[in-house]
């Protein structure tokens, strides 16, 4: 009845699960530090309030991101909206969704017209290819 495990430790070191080659992308989540990864030309990186210059070295060049936008207001441990909208324009990728947002971002239809063109807001059942 007891449950066995096989832990595996996850570091700053690209690792392999298959034939897909992941990428962890260290950011900051106030003072604990989180990963995201970079699948191919695909990135996810949520959860976070900081990412150094290193790290966001890892996203560029790639074709879509997920990156999380929690609200319009200021949040110890979160990007806000216009910092996830800087930070996705600096990074370059030509395809990003926004998601890990709260109530207080408002209604998608109110604010996916505000965004730059190549910003999104990601739904329940959103689905795209990566290649």
């Amino acid at each position: 009845g007891l449950p066995e495990l096989l832990l595996h430790t996850i570091d700053k070191e690209p690792f392999v699960i298959g034939d897909l080659t992941l990428i962890p992308i260290q950011v900051m989540h106030r003072e604990m530090p989180v990963l995201g990864f970079r699948i191919g030309d695909f990135s996810y990186v949520t959860d976070l309030n900081y990412i150094s210059e290193s790290e966001k070295e890892k996203i560029k060049g790639s074709k879509v991101l997920i990156l999380s936008a929690l609200r319009p207001q200021p949040h110890p441990t979160h990007l806000t909206l216009n910092e996830a909208i800087d930070l996705a324009t600096e990074l370059g990728v030509p395809e990003v969704y926004f998601t890990h947002f709260s109530h207080q971002i408002g209604l998608h239809a109110l604010v996916e017209p505000q965004l730059p063109s190549f910003i999104k807001m990601a739904y329940d059942g959103l689905r795209f290819s990566i290649h």
